[in-house]
Protein backbone atom coordinates (compact mmCIF):
# COMPACT_ATOMS: atom_id res chain seq x y z
CA UNK A 1 0.00 0.00 0.00
CA UNK A 2 1.33 3.53 -1.09
CA UNK A 3 1.19 5.80 2.17
CA UNK A 4 0.64 9.60 1.13
CA UNK A 5 2.99 12.20 2.42
CA UNK A 6 -0.01 14.48 1.71
CA UNK A 7 -0.79 17.14 4.68
CA UNK A 8 2.97 16.47 5.96
CA UNK A 9 5.75 18.52 6.33
CA UNK A 10 7.57 16.60 3.15
CA UNK A 11 4.74 17.62 0.83
CA UNK A 12 6.31 20.43 0.12
CA UNK A 13 9.46 20.21 1.17
CA UNK A 14 11.01 16.52 0.11
CA UNK A 15 14.35 16.91 1.52
CA UNK A 16 12.90 16.33 5.22
CA UNK A 17 11.27 13.43 4.48
CA UNK A 18 13.04 12.13 7.22
CA UNK A 19 11.59 14.43 9.62
CA UNK A 20 7.60 13.19 9.00
CA UNK A 21 7.84 9.91 10.82
CA UNK A 22 4.60 8.20 11.73
CA UNK A 23 2.88 11.82 10.15
CA UNK A 24 2.43 9.39 7.37
CA UNK A 25 -0.14 7.36 9.02
CA UNK A 26 -2.04 10.13 10.46
CA UNK A 27 -4.95 8.83 8.44
CA UNK A 28 -4.31 5.03 9.12
CA UNK A 29 -5.48 4.28 12.46
CA UNK A 30 -4.56 0.50 12.13
CA UNK A 31 -1.41 0.80 10.76
CA UNK A 32 -0.18 4.04 13.04
CA UNK A 33 -1.51 1.26 15.82
CA UNK A 34 0.93 -1.24 13.83
CA UNK A 35 3.86 0.99 14.13
CA UNK A 36 2.85 2.06 17.91
CA UNK A 37 2.67 -2.15 19.02
CA UNK A 38 6.41 -2.39 17.27
CA UNK A 39 7.43 0.64 18.98
CA UNK A 40 6.61 -0.74 22.05
CA UNK A 41 8.38 -4.34 20.98
CA UNK A 42 11.60 -2.64 20.46
CA UNK A 43 11.41 -0.89 23.85
CA UNK A 44 10.62 -4.64 25.10
CA UNK A 45 13.34 -6.30 23.79
CA UNK A 46 15.77 -3.59 24.53
CA UNK A 47 14.74 -4.09 28.05
CA UNK A 48 15.38 -7.97 27.64
CA UNK A 49 18.17 -8.23 25.67
CA UNK A 50 20.29 -5.69 28.41
CA UNK A 51 18.99 -7.17 31.34
CA UNK A 52 19.91 -10.94 30.42
CA UNK A 53 23.39 -9.05 28.97
CA UNK A 54 23.65 -7.57 32.51
CA UNK A 55 23.18 -10.72 34.42
CA UNK A 56 25.52 -12.77 32.08
CA UNK A 57 28.18 -10.10 32.96
CA UNK A 58 28.01 -10.21 36.57
CA UNK A 59 30.81 -10.25 38.49
CA UNK A 60 29.59 -11.54 42.02
CA UNK A 61 32.39 -9.67 44.18
CA UNK A 62 31.60 -6.38 43.02
CA UNK A 63 28.48 -3.81 43.62
CA UNK A 64 26.20 -3.34 40.31
CA UNK A 65 26.91 0.05 40.42
CA UNK A 66 30.59 -0.41 39.73
CA UNK A 67 29.40 -3.02 36.98
CA UNK A 68 27.49 -0.24 34.73
CA UNK A 69 24.71 -2.08 35.20
CA UNK A 70 21.55 -0.04 34.87
CA UNK A 71 18.46 -2.54 34.83
CA UNK A 72 19.60 -5.30 37.85
CA UNK A 73 19.32 -2.27 39.95
CA UNK A 74 15.90 -1.94 39.60
CA UNK A 75 15.10 -5.97 39.85
CA UNK A 76 17.11 -5.82 43.05
CA UNK A 77 15.16 -2.89 44.41
CA UNK A 78 11.80 -4.74 43.65
CA UNK A 79 13.56 -7.50 46.19
CA UNK A 80 14.63 -9.99 43.69
CA UNK A 81 16.93 -12.49 43.66
CA UNK A 82 17.91 -11.12 47.06
CA UNK A 83 18.48 -13.36 50.41
CA UNK A 84 16.71 -12.00 53.37
CA UNK A 85 19.82 -9.63 54.44
CA UNK A 86 19.43 -7.95 51.20
CA UNK A 87 22.56 -9.82 49.28
CA UNK A 88 21.89 -10.85 45.78
CA UNK A 89 21.82 -14.42 45.96
CA UNK A 90 19.80 -15.70 43.33
CA UNK A 91 20.51 -14.76 39.36
CA UNK A 92 17.76 -16.58 37.92
CA UNK A 93 15.19 -14.27 38.51
CA UNK A 94 16.76 -11.79 36.33
CA UNK A 95 17.48 -13.87 33.69
CA UNK A 96 13.99 -15.30 33.76
CA UNK A 97 12.85 -11.16 33.95
CA UNK A 98 15.04 -10.77 30.59
CA UNK A 99 13.45 -13.54 28.69
CA UNK A 100 9.86 -12.91 29.54
CA UNK A 101 11.02 -9.44 27.96
CA UNK A 102 12.15 -10.98 24.89
CA UNK A 103 9.67 -13.31 24.33
CA UNK A 104 7.05 -10.43 24.42
CA UNK A 105 9.19 -8.72 22.75
CA UNK A 106 8.69 -11.06 19.59
CA UNK A 107 4.96 -10.95 19.97
CA UNK A 108 4.82 -7.63 19.97
CA UNK A 109 6.55 -7.24 17.23
CA UNK A 110 4.85 -10.05 15.26
CA UNK A 111 1.71 -7.95 16.48
CA UNK A 112 3.10 -4.72 14.65
CA UNK A 113 3.70 -6.62 11.54
CA UNK A 114 0.41 -7.82 11.75
CA UNK A 115 -1.29 -4.78 11.85
CA UNK A 116 1.28 -3.41 8.99
CA UNK A 117 0.70 -5.49 6.57
CA UNK A 118 -2.59 -7.85 7.09
CA UNK A 119 -5.29 -6.37 9.66
CA UNK A 120 -7.05 -3.04 7.69
CA UNK A 121 -5.00 0.20 7.29
CA UNK A 122 -8.20 2.28 9.08
CA UNK A 123 -9.43 0.31 11.87
CA UNK A 124 -13.12 1.25 11.05
CA UNK A 125 -12.67 -1.38 8.08
CA UNK A 126 -12.29 -4.08 10.75
CA UNK A 127 -14.91 -6.28 12.13
CA UNK A 128 -16.65 -6.49 15.76
CA UNK A 129 -14.64 -4.15 18.20
CA UNK A 130 -12.10 -3.34 16.28
CA UNK A 131 -14.17 -0.99 14.42
CA UNK A 132 -14.82 0.44 17.49
CA UNK A 133 -11.40 1.98 18.01
CA UNK A 134 -11.10 3.77 14.86
CA UNK A 135 -10.69 7.34 15.15
CA UNK A 136 -10.05 10.63 13.95
CA UNK A 137 -8.16 13.44 15.49
CA UNK A 138 -11.16 15.83 15.76
CA UNK A 139 -13.46 13.32 17.78
CA UNK A 140 -12.71 13.93 21.27
CA UNK A 141 -15.14 11.46 21.92
CA UNK A 142 -13.30 8.49 20.49
CA UNK A 143 -9.66 9.93 21.42
CA UNK A 144 -10.88 9.79 25.32
CA UNK A 145 -12.11 6.43 24.56
CA UNK A 146 -8.75 5.36 23.61
CA UNK A 147 -7.36 7.65 26.63
CA UNK A 148 -9.44 5.58 28.89
CA UNK A 149 -8.23 2.17 27.93
CA UNK A 150 -4.35 3.62 28.38
CA UNK A 151 -5.57 4.99 32.17
CA UNK A 152 -6.61 1.55 32.93
CA UNK A 153 -3.71 -0.50 31.58
CA UNK A 154 -1.28 2.17 33.59
CA UNK A 155 -3.87 1.71 36.71
CA UNK A 156 -3.02 -1.80 36.48
CA UNK A 157 0.90 -1.43 36.42
CA UNK A 158 0.68 1.16 39.75
CA UNK A 159 -1.65 -1.71 41.08
CA UNK A 160 0.45 -4.57 40.39
CA UNK A 161 3.64 -2.92 42.07
CA UNK A 162 1.56 -2.07 45.15
CA UNK A 163 0.32 -6.30 45.39
CA UNK A 164 4.06 -7.10 44.76
CA UNK A 165 5.38 -4.81 47.55
CA UNK A 166 2.42 -5.98 49.99
CA UNK A 167 1.78 -9.71 49.01
CA UNK A 168 4.40 -11.19 46.73
CA UNK A 169 7.61 -11.13 48.21
CA UNK A 170 7.60 -7.51 49.45
CA UNK A 171 10.54 -5.01 48.07
CA UNK A 172 13.71 -3.56 49.34
CA UNK A 173 13.56 -1.87 52.05
CA UNK A 174 17.44 0.67 52.34
CA UNK A 175 17.06 1.34 56.24
CA UNK A 176 16.71 -1.91 57.05
CA UNK A 177 18.56 -3.48 54.31
CA UNK A 178 16.37 -6.38 53.58
CA UNK A 179 13.38 -7.27 51.83
CA UNK A 180 10.00 -7.10 53.57
CA UNK A 181 6.46 -6.72 53.35
CA UNK A 182 4.83 -3.31 53.08
CA UNK A 183 1.99 -4.76 54.74
CA UNK A 184 0.88 -1.29 56.55
CA UNK A 185 0.67 1.17 53.43
CA UNK A 186 0.03 4.64 54.15
CA UNK A 187 -2.79 6.15 52.72
CA UNK A 188 -3.61 8.82 54.09
CA UNK A 189 -4.51 11.75 51.24
CA UNK A 190 -3.23 14.45 53.29
CA UNK A 191 0.45 13.18 53.54
CA UNK A 192 0.14 11.41 49.75
CA UNK A 193 -1.29 14.93 48.24
CA UNK A 194 1.26 16.75 50.31
CA UNK A 195 4.05 15.29 48.55
CA UNK A 196 2.51 17.29 45.25
CA UNK A 197 3.14 20.76 46.86
CA UNK A 198 6.86 19.84 48.12
CA UNK A 199 5.42 18.96 51.94
CA UNK A 200 6.89 15.47 53.49
CA UNK A 201 4.74 15.01 56.51
CA UNK A 202 4.29 18.36 57.19
CA UNK A 203 7.41 19.91 56.05
CA UNK A 204 8.25 21.46 53.17
CA UNK A 205 10.85 19.73 50.79
CA UNK A 206 12.40 21.15 47.72
CA UNK A 207 12.62 17.72 46.05
CA UNK A 208 8.61 17.34 46.34
CA UNK A 209 7.68 14.05 45.42
CA UNK A 210 11.29 12.92 45.18
CA UNK A 211 11.87 13.21 49.11
CA UNK A 212 9.82 10.43 50.23
CA UNK A 213 11.41 8.07 52.67
CA UNK A 214 9.20 5.72 53.71
CA UNK A 215 8.29 2.61 51.44
CA UNK A 216 5.08 2.72 53.05
CA UNK A 217 4.51 6.38 51.71
CA UNK A 218 5.98 4.68 48.57
CA UNK A 219 3.42 2.07 48.01
CA UNK A 220 0.48 3.51 49.62
CA UNK A 221 1.38 6.39 46.64
CA UNK A 222 1.00 3.84 43.80
CA UNK A 223 -2.14 2.38 45.46
CA UNK A 224 -4.14 5.99 44.67
CA UNK A 225 -2.08 6.62 41.58
CA UNK A 226 -3.80 3.30 40.60
CA UNK A 227 -7.48 4.15 41.79
CA UNK A 228 -6.84 7.74 40.33
CA UNK A 229 -6.29 5.69 36.54
CA UNK A 230 -8.87 3.18 37.10
CA UNK A 231 -11.65 5.76 37.65
CA UNK A 232 -10.11 8.00 35.07
CA UNK A 233 -10.16 5.42 32.56
CA UNK A 234 -13.72 4.38 33.18
CA UNK A 235 -14.45 8.08 32.87
CA UNK A 236 -13.24 8.38 29.63
CA UNK A 237 -14.67 5.58 28.23
CA UNK A 238 -17.99 5.98 29.33
CA UNK A 239 -18.40 9.71 29.04
CA UNK A 240 -18.05 12.09 26.22
CA UNK A 241 -15.57 15.21 27.17
CA UNK A 242 -17.61 18.08 27.75
CA UNK A 243 -17.56 21.26 25.65
CA UNK A 244 -15.56 23.07 27.92
CA UNK A 245 -12.71 20.86 27.85
CA UNK A 246 -12.49 20.73 23.81
CA UNK A 247 -12.81 24.52 23.58
CA UNK A 248 -9.69 24.71 26.46
CA UNK A 249 -7.78 21.95 24.95
CA UNK A 250 -7.21 21.59 21.15
CA UNK A 251 -8.33 18.44 19.50
CA UNK A 252 -6.16 17.72 16.86
CA UNK A 253 -3.22 15.07 15.78
CA UNK A 254 0.26 17.98 16.71
CA UNK A 255 -2.13 19.36 20.20
CA UNK A 256 -2.47 15.58 21.12
CA UNK A 257 1.37 14.34 20.30
CA UNK A 258 2.19 17.98 22.18
CA UNK A 259 0.18 16.88 25.81
CA UNK A 260 2.03 13.70 25.48
CA UNK A 261 5.33 15.32 25.07
CA UNK A 262 4.46 17.60 27.81
CA UNK A 263 3.74 14.30 30.80
CA UNK A 264 7.41 12.55 29.10
CA UNK A 265 8.87 15.88 29.83
CA UNK A 266 7.06 16.25 33.46
CA UNK A 267 8.33 12.49 34.40
CA UNK A 268 11.35 12.88 33.23
CA UNK A 269 12.32 15.61 35.47
CA UNK A 270 10.76 13.84 38.04
CA UNK A 271 12.69 10.56 37.33
CA UNK A 272 15.69 12.69 37.97
CA UNK A 273 15.25 14.18 40.99
CA UNK A 274 14.29 10.50 42.28
CA UNK A 275 17.33 9.22 41.07
CA UNK A 276 19.65 11.89 41.85
CA UNK A 277 18.37 12.25 45.39
CA UNK A 278 16.14 9.45 46.41
CA UNK A 279 17.92 6.77 48.24
CA UNK A 280 15.18 4.81 49.37
CA UNK A 281 13.53 4.04 46.17
CA UNK A 282 17.10 4.07 44.57
CA UNK A 283 18.95 2.32 47.30
CA UNK A 284 23.02 3.37 47.54
CA UNK A 285 23.63 -0.17 47.76
CA UNK A 286 22.14 -1.23 44.02
CA UNK A 287 23.14 2.28 42.17
CA UNK A 288 25.89 3.64 43.81
CA UNK A 289 26.62 6.93 45.52
CA UNK A 290 26.84 9.02 42.50
CA UNK A 291 24.28 8.54 40.21
CA UNK A 292 24.65 11.20 37.39
CA UNK A 293 25.34 8.74 34.87
CA UNK A 294 21.67 7.49 34.90
CA UNK A 295 20.12 10.98 35.95
CA UNK A 296 22.00 13.42 33.27
CA UNK A 297 20.64 11.22 30.11
CA UNK A 298 17.02 11.38 31.62
CA UNK A 299 17.18 14.82 32.04
CA UNK A 300 18.32 15.37 28.49
CA UNK A 301 15.69 13.27 27.19
CA UNK A 302 13.31 15.16 29.41
CA UNK A 303 14.41 18.48 27.72
CA UNK A 304 14.18 16.62 23.97
CA UNK A 305 10.69 15.75 25.37
CA UNK A 306 9.95 19.18 26.41
CA UNK A 307 11.15 20.72 22.84
CA UNK A 308 8.69 18.61 21.32
CA UNK A 309 6.28 19.78 23.32
CA UNK A 310 6.80 23.87 22.54
CA UNK A 311 7.22 22.78 18.98
CA UNK A 312 4.16 20.57 18.33
CA UNK A 313 2.03 22.82 20.32
CA UNK A 314 3.07 25.94 18.19
CA UNK A 315 2.47 24.02 15.60
CA UNK A 316 -0.91 23.11 16.11
CA UNK A 317 -2.10 26.94 16.92
CA UNK A 318 -0.66 27.48 13.31
CA UNK A 319 -2.95 27.71 10.46
CA UNK A 320 -0.09 25.46 8.84
CA UNK A 321 -1.80 22.24 8.41
CA UNK A 322 1.33 20.11 8.19
CA UNK A 323 1.86 17.62 10.73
Amino acid sequence: MTISLQRTIAADQPQLAWLVGNARLVDRSGQLLGAHIAHAGLIMFWAGITTVGETLRYQRDLPFAEQGFILLPHLAALGLGLDKTGQVADMVPYFNTGMIHLVASAVLGAGGLYHVFRAPACLQDGEDQVARFHYEWNDPAKLGLILGHHLLFLGAGALLFAWKAMYWGGIYDSTLHEVRLVAEPNTDPNIIFGYLVGLNHGTWNPLGLASVSSLEDVVGGHLWVALILALGGIWHIAVEPFSWATKLLRVEADAVLSYSLAGLAFMAGVSCAFVGYNTTVFPVEFYGVDRSALAVPQFFLGLLALFGHIWHAYRSKTDDQYY
